[in-house]
């Protein structure tokens, strides 16, 4: 019964009787009187009825006052200080009861501060305790994550169940070169802790992969694989090595628990080999029937008595199959190198690392001294040194031959994303009819030869060359367009250099949670996965036209919160803005010009949030923005749904405020970025988490219980 129940039940009680009080007084002095008394105490009361009518309602608004006071003083105060007192015990020790109210509901507070002070005390001592006795296992974990991370191979381990619980760096950028939408989601629909494998492989190839090992295991093979090749949903092509996870030894048996996946994408290989082995057959088989009539033809040329126009038709035919065969030999050598431009391995490089080797490269080879100028330190290059190495040596090498220049030069500057490095030299100037003969002639330095030309060096590197000249210095120079190296997810780098946590791409309690064959209902929440989400619109009126501006999103597995596994995008609504959403959540209509619209960004987010209960607060807002969309984009949300805003007043009913910032407040979850998508999915979840415990030992446990309890408060009748 609520605190507001059972007020009013006291004030009605506390009136009756007064009201029966007063009554039976009254009687009892009108039975008292004498009838001669009563004529004349008549004449008096009668004016003056609604008078004394008043005073007995007076009498009972103060008796109902008197009581409200000593209620809030001695029932719901209390209880709140109750609710308080079970959050510091719960999840925040470090919360402090307000020493209010009367003056023995004051001492009492005063009292359960310093007991939670001294328990406080005693858990910090504890907590230090079990920190050093886990720093040993934290320092393995975190060599293992290190690791992982830098792994240049894609690998990821799953449960039998098929559901992710380790993934390296590599594997999360594969995935999301693999993605639909790589645009929008960034391929976070794919890869996550506790998602699905299955997504990106079929079910019976896994399956087959996994009999393959059980059948090693039950032959006792030391180390049973099984490879595969597969195509993803957007074509790629799949190298994979599936090695078991197995339990530690019962005796003699094994048990398979999970297994590894070790990726590679090999389609740009095989449409290489694929061309290879093209060009081979065409180099055998295409030359085949030209060498046997080459053959025949000399054979015929043999006889003395051949006739003469007979000899000139066999030789005319040995001709024109020999050229036939140059012709064919040439196309496959222009073919060759087209096929080994594919397999060029790219690689982070120093640029001054680069520019170094440059020079000496060209002295050695070329004998030309070599000058450095300007070379920026701190520029990183992505190229393939041995290829634009032998460019720059080619035409160092030509600048020597045909111009005899004695010296050269090389710069390195940036260029925004890209960075210029340039080969300059003083003397005479050249044509441009030279330079393009120079940039598609196949390179050759001295005795070493190669197939490849400048264009196809700089095409390889998406960059340009071009010459320029420096008048006022009586200088040219050949400037190359070159890709700097941008690090991957540098920020996570930083992070882990400066101390703070790696990235959570493993969670090794997952291989305890194997799918139960009950519905999910009936399920603990603390065994399920949750996305948890929040929309930014346009209004607050969803059925008048009000649209999404931005959806952000984060998970929940194993009972943690994944910020690393996020959704965040903004979304042009294809309408204006109001002034008053934008003064709350801070997002112009600047920003949302060339962002994705919602028919764009809602298939990414249903992959993101597939097989997972939905979290929100005050969801019924948000569901109906999603809602409205289903029938446009064909997509059903049709997974259940978990509001905070309702299962507050179920932990603490007697709190005025059920905002996400007065809960918040309340369970000590410190709130950033409130009013943007991601930042209040974020709080959101953080308070969720916290208060699975808490409806626990409400004897709400299961996913059904939730929802059924939430669906009985008075929250649950807001519709929009």
């Amino acid at each position: 019964m609520s605190s507001g129940t059972r007020l009013a039940i006291a004030i009605v009680t506390a009136a009756v009787l007064f009201f029966v009080f007063s009554g039976t007084i009254g009687v009892l002095f009108w039975s008292d009187l004498t009838e001669a008394e009563r004529q004349v105490l008549v004449p008096l009361i009668s004016p003056r009825a609604g008078l004394i009518i008043a005073m007995v309602a007076t009498g009972g608004a103060v008796v109902a006052m008197i009581i409200k006071t000593l209620f809030e003083s001695y029932d719901v105060l209390p209880a709140r200080l109750a609710e308080k007192a079970h959050l510091i015990v719960t999840t925040e020790p470090g919360r402090r009861l307000d020493e209010e109210g009367p003056g023995g509901v004051r001492e009492l507070a005063r009292v359960v501060n310093q007991l939670a002070e001294h328990r406080q005390v005693l858990q910090s001592d504890v907590e230090a305790q079990i920190r050093a006795g886990r720093e040993s296992v934290e320092e393995e974990k975190n060599r293992l994550a290190a690791l992982m991370s830098e792994l240049t191979q894609s690998v990821v381990v799953c449960n039998l169940d098929g559901r992710i619980l380790l993934y390296n760096n590599r594997a999360r950028q594969q995935f999301r070169a693999m993605s639909d939408a790589p645009a929008v989601a960034g391929g976070g629909e794919l890869i996550g802790l506790g998602r699905s494998i299955y997504t990106v492989f079929e079910r019976g190839l896994i399956s087959h992969a996994l009999e393959t090992l059980q059948t090693g295991l039950r032959k006792d093979v030391a180390q049973p694989v099984s490879n595969f090749v597969t195509t993803t949903r957007s074509g790629q092509l799949l190298r994979a090595q599936m090695a078991p996870v197995l339990s530690s030894r019962d005796g003699d048996e094994r048990h398979l628990t999970g297994f590894i996946l070790m990726l590679d994408n090999i389609t740009r290989t095989f449409e290489a080999e694929s061309r290879r082995d093209l060009l081979l057959h065409g180099a055998t088989e295409g030359n085949r029937a030209a060498l046997a009539n080459i053959r025949a033809a000399v054979e015929m040329l043999d006889y003395d008595d051949l006739d003469p126009a007979m000899r000139e038709r066999f030789v005319g035919v040995i001709k024109d199959e020999v050229q036939g065969m140059g012709k064919r030999l040439e196309e496959a050598a222009e073919n060759f190198a087209d096929t080994l431009k594919t397999r060029w391995p790219m690689e982070e490089m120093l640029g001054s690392d680069f520019v170094s080797a440059a020079r000496g490269r060209i002295e050695a080879s070329v004998g030309l001294p070599v000058k450095l100028e300007d070379v920026d330190g701190s520029l990183w290059l992505r190229l393939d040194s041995f290829s634009l190495l032998q460019a720059l040596t080619y035409l160092a090498s030509r600048l020597s031959d045909e111009f005899e220049i004695r010296e050269v030069r090389l710069r390195l500057s940036e260029a925004g994303k890209m960075a210029h490095l340039d080969l300059i030299w003083s003397g005479q100037a050249m044509s441009t009819e030279t330079v393009m003969n120079w940039e598609l002639e196949p390179m050759q330095i001295g005795k070493e030869s190669s197939p490849l030309t400048i264009r196809d060096v700089v095409e390889r590197h998406d960059g340009e060359m071009w010459l320029e000249r420096e008048k006022t210095r009586h200088r040219a120079f050949f400037r190359l367009l070159l890709p700097r190296a941008v690090p991957q997810d540098a920020s996570e780098t930083e992070q882990y250099l400066r101390g703070e946590s790696r990235p959570e791409y493993y969670d090794f309690d997952l291989f305890r949670a194997s799918e139960n064959e009950h519905s999910l209902d009936d399920r603990l929440l603390s065994e399920l996965r949750f996305t948890v989400f929040d929309t930014e619109t346009t209004g607050l009126n969803p059925s008048e036209g009000d649209e999404i501006i931005q959806i952000g999103a984060s998970r929940i597995v194993n009972g943690k919160l994944l910020k690393n596994e996020s959704f965040e995008q903004l979304v042009d609504p294809k309408r204006e803005l109001a002034k008053e959403s934008a003064q709350i959540h801070g997002i112009t209509e600047d920003m949302l010009v060339g962002q994705p619209d919602i028919d764009a960004v809602l298939p990414a987010f249903h992959a993101f949030a597939e097989d997972t209960v939905l979290v929100a607060h005050n969801a019924a807002f948000d569901m109906r923005f999603l809602q409205m969309k289903e029938e446009r984009t064909g997509l059903r949300f049709d997974q259940p749904v978990l509001d905070t805003l309702l299962l507050s007043p179920l932990i603490h009913p007697n709190q005025e405020s059920h905002r996400l910032e007065a809960i918040a407040e309340r369970m000590g979850v410190h709130i950033v970025g409130r009013h943007t998508a991601l930042g209040d999915a974020i709080v959101t979840g953080e308070v969720f988490l916290k208060m699975i415990p808490l409806l626990a030992e409400k004897g709400i446990r299961t996913l059904r219980e939730a929802r059924e309890a939430a669906e009985k408060t008075y929250y649950a009748r807001v519709k929009y």
